[in-house]
């Protein structure tokens, strides 16, 4: 009897299930049209900034609704890039990013809430340098996704700020008119494009 009855239970839970799995869509990050972007404070006077030239993932939707994305997106490290071949070396040294050691930069969505049309808050686990802290971006997305190609594209834009000392980049040099070389806010600034697999 209580077989039948465990069973039963196992075919309720899968029918429950199979229509959320038969309508989940992945979405592929294209790193063409993608973009990582942050801004920090040089010397307490000017904003310096840079981006990450390699970006990859997947946005996992249930059918049309934003608030079920699941996002997994990884940075290549070593493609930070700030126009400056000496500034990169230094940030991919381990003084910063320690690139040979910590070759990657992952966020994984834990929430998505609407913050009004086409906006959203996204919760995450941002791992950095080795450290994981929860962050939370400010997004915007394409009002309608665009088909091409026999493809489906869709967009969004996205906004945060951290404290690299959070994520153990502490390294810094103090001005001799007071203040520091390096701020420890960093803006991060991502236009991302995916393609519908």
């Amino acid at each position: 009897m209580k077989s039948s009855i465990f069973k039963t239970a196992i075919a309720i839970a899968m029918l429950a299930v199979l229509p959320a799995l038969a309508h989940a869509d992945t979405w592929q990050i294209d790193p063409a049209h993608t973009n990582v972007e942050f801004t920090v404070r040089h010397m307490m006077i000017s904003n310096v900034k840079g981006q990450f030239q390699k970006t990859s993932g997947t946005i996992t939707t249930n059918g049309s609704d934003p608030a079920s994305a699941q996002i997994d997106a990884t940075i290549d490290a070593s493609s930070v890039d700030t126009r400056v071949d000496k500034r990169d070396m230094h940030l991919k040294s381990p003084d910063f990013l320690d690139v040979a050691k910590y070759p990657t930069i992952t966020f994984k969505s834990t929430k998505v809430e609407a913050a009004g049309p086409n906006k959203w808050k996204v919760t995450g686990d941002l791992t950095l340098h080795g450290v994981t802290k929860p962050v939370v971006l400010d997004v915007e997305s394409s009002a309608q996704p665009i088909s091409m190609m026999g493809k489906t594209h869709a967009g969004a834009s996205a906004t945060t700020k951290i404290n690299r000392s959070d994520f153990g980049l502490t390294w810094n040099k103090a001005l001799e008119a007071g203040g520091v070389v390096v701020g420890d806010e960093v803006a991060i600034s991502i236009d991302v494009e995916a393609v519908k697999k």
